[in-house]
């Protein structure tokens, strides 16, 4: 289940011990950002079923039961989409290293400053936020690219193939300005101002690429 994809960012602390959620949410809080703690990965786990607001989340690499590498392979298996910077003992760089291979984007070692976690944190969020960006971005690009006929999905498959009227034509057995037209159909509707931007459109979208060009003969 994926995060709510709202204005709201909280940090979501996940640490067994008690006296770190609480000084971590306060240092948070401080700052000015929304911070909600859970005593273990399952904890945490249990609360994303019922969605999490989007945000970032402090895991503790060493918990009891579900440690932080089960809850970052159960974060990916679940499509749990939050950028995860892990907390290490001083010492733990091997497993800080397997928490990044695992989806973490960054890790920090105890014992740590408070503007040390502030910064990884607003890093963090602004890794979540491009994510989100990305996210509308594919969701919107794929509503334009919805509005196409089987045609004009055609004629852009060849554009972003790189290939000019005449071959898409060729390929596609139409004539050159019946293919003009279409591509003229396919700008307006992806409202796009040129092809680089009708490209990026398309690739946003995850178009899949055109079949071969047809052989011609010489």
């Amino acid at each position: 289940m994926q995060a709510e994809h709202g204005a709201a960012r909280s940090v979501h602390v996940v640490d067994d011990e008690a006296m770190v959620r609480r000084s971590l949410t306060l240092l948070l809080q401080a700052a000015g950002i929304e911070a909600r703690s859970y005593g273990s990965g399952e904890d945490f786990l249990r609360a994303a079923e019922n969605g999490l607001p989007f945000g970032c989340v402090l895991l503790d690499i060493r918990m009891p039961g579900m440690d932080g590498l089960a809850v970052l392979r159960a974060m990916a298996a679940r499509g749990l989409q939050l950028p995860v910077v892990v907390v290490t003992a001083h010492g733990d760089v091997p497993l800080a290293v397997e928490a990044m291979k695992a989806g973490a984007c960054d890790f920090i070692e105890k014992p740590y400053a408070g503007a040390t976690i502030l910064r990884a944190v607003e890093a963090a969020l602004g890794r979540g936020d491009e994510a989100l960006e990305r996210a509308r971005e594919a969701t919107e690009a794929a509503a334009r690219l919805a509005t196409l006929t089987p045609r004009e999905t055609e004629v852009l498959q060849g554009l972003v193939a790189g290939r000019q009227n005449k071959v898409i034509a060729l390929d596609l057995g139409l004539s050159p300005r019946t293919v003009e037209i279409h591509r003229a159909n396919v700008m307006a509707k992806l409202r796009a101002g040129s092809l680089s931007e009708a490209v990026r459109i398309a690739l946003a979208a995850g178009l899949p690429p055109a079949p071969p060009a047809a052989r011609r003969g010489g």
